[in-house]
C-alpha cells in the first residue's frame, strides 16, 4: 500500500471514529434537556431541588462539547476567516488547513494534554468527588474529558493535515513539481 493510500485510509478511519463519537454524544443533549426539565419541574412544582441532577446537567454539557469538538472540526463547524477561505482554491485551502493543523491545532492539543494528564491523574488517584455532600461522586471522570478532548481533537487534526497533504501532493504531481 502506498503512502498516499495509507494517509487516506488513516484520515478515513479517523473520520469514522470521530463521527461515531460525535453521534453518540449528541444523545447527551437529549439527556441534558430531559434532566433540566425535571429539575425545573421539581423545583417550581414540587419545591424540591437536586444538586445531583444539577451536576448531571453540567457533566452532560461538558461531555457533549468536549467529545464532539473533533466532530465539529471534521464537519467544518469551527471558526475560521471564511472571507478568504470560502473563495480560495483547493490548493490554498489545503495550505491553510495544513498550516493551521501543524502550527496551531496540534501544538494546542499537545500543550493541553501535557497539563491535563497530571490534572486528571491526580483526580483519579483520590477518586475525586463533588464538593457538595449530595453531589455526584464522579469528578475524576469529568476531568478525564479534558485529555480525551485533546486526543480526539489532535487525531482529527492529523486527519485534516493528512487530507491537506494529499491535496497538495496531487496538485504538485499534476503541475510536475514537488509538494
Amino acid at each position: 500500500m502506498s503512502a498516499d493510500r495509507r494517509l487516506a485510509a488513516f484520515a478515513a478511519a479517523t473520520d469514522r471514529l470521530t463521527a461515531a463519537v460525535g453521534r453518540a454524544v449528541t444523545w447527551c443533549l437529549v439527556g441534558m434537556v430531559l434532566v433540566q426539565v425535571s429539575v425545573v419541574l421539581m423545583r417550581y412544582v414540587l419545591g424540591v431541588g437536586s444538586i445531583w441532577l444539577s451536576e448531571a446537567i453540567v457533566y452532560a454539557h461538558a461531555t457533549l462539547f468536549m467529545a464532539a469538538a473533533a466532530w465539529t472540526l471534521q464537519r467544518g463547524g469551527h471558526v475560521r476567516v471564511d472571507i478568504f477561505y470560502a473563495n480560495a482554491s483547493p490548493r490554498t485551502r489545503a495550505i491553510v488547513d495544513l498550516a493551521g493543523a501543524l502550527l496551531l491545532l496540534l501544538p494546542f492539543c499537545a500543550a493541553l494534554a501535557w497539563f491535563a494528564l497530571p490534572y486528571a491523574a491526580r483526580s483519579w488517584a483520590i477518586l475525586e468527588r463533588s464538593r457538595e455532600a449530595s453531589g455526584l461522586p464522579l469528578v475524576f471522570l469529568l476531568k478525564t474529558l479534558i485529555p480525551l478532548f485533546a486526543a480526539l481533537l489532535a487525531l482529527q487534526g492529523l486527519a485534516q493535515a493528512a487530507r491537506a497533504w494529499l491535496v497538495l501532493a496531487r496538485a504538485c504531481a499534476a503541475s510536475g513539481s514537488g509538494p
